[in-house]
């Protein structure tokens, strides 16, 4: 995945005013499932459409200095039902899952005879090359560091998906990057992040129009 992108001119504020507002894209028909879905760029489901217009609601009195969406079709079309002018930022697709992708984990599970899990034992080669937790770590940092600077001028809308978002997280916190393994992440869901007292801390997370009984499987 590229990371050439340049980093600001200027370093990472202390303690910005702003939030990070983290949407992740509605339901697709993998996600439904359960399937890893990384780089496989597919639709929203009708119900994924109306989660998304359901985040735009709970996002509209932010005020974003900016947007970025992953360039895949599902976090653009929920950027753009959510109401909300987003850059396209390449760095925000989804973690590569190479030869896992559009499996599920109990699939993977029932092959491999072991309790997998990406964050854990991580991907093999498939059509893709595939990522490691630490490569999309790096990506997230990335993301973050550009990001600091604009959360001094108002909010910042991140729009993209459930790993990648979930270990960004830990790179905003200053976690290790398996940390995203403890926090789940529901396809249309809404979460915050700001600092509180200088430290970096979740203000809001997994929001939506309901509840989660299961944690998110993709």
């Amino acid at each position: 995945m590229p990371t050439n992108d340049p980093l600001p001119d200027r370093p990472a504020p202390d303690n910005p005013s702003g939030k990070l507002v983290l949407l992740r894209h509605g339901e697709t028909p993998w996600s439904k499932e359960g399937k890893h879905t990384g780089l496989t760029d597919i639709p929203l489901t009708p119900r994924g459409e109306d989660r998304a217009r359901g985040a735009g609601a709970l996002v509209a009195d932010y005020d974003f200095s900016l947007v970025l969406t992953s360039p895949l079709q599902r976090a653009r079309r929920t950027a753009e039902l959510a109401g909300l002018h987003a850059q396209v930022d390449p760095l925000l697709v989804e973690w590569d899952y190479g030869g896992y992708e559009g499996r599920t984990t109990r699939d993977i599970r029932a092959e491999l005879g072991y309790n997998w899990s990406a964050f854990t034992h991580g991907v093999i080669r498939g059509d893709t090359p595939g990522e490691t937790v630490e490569e999309v770590a790096a990506r997230a940092s990335r993301v973050v560091t550009r990001v600091l600077p604009a959360m001094v001028d108002g909010d910042v809308a991140l729009v993209a998906h459930g790993h990648f978002l979930r270990i960004l997280t830990a790179v905003f916190l200053r976690q290790a990057p398996r940390f995203a393994a403890q926090i789940s992440l529901d396809a249309g869901s809404v979460s915050v992040l700001s600092f509180d007292r200088e430290q970096p801390a979740i203000l809001s997370w997994n929001y939506g129009h309901e509840l989660p009984l299961v944690p998110s499987e993709s």
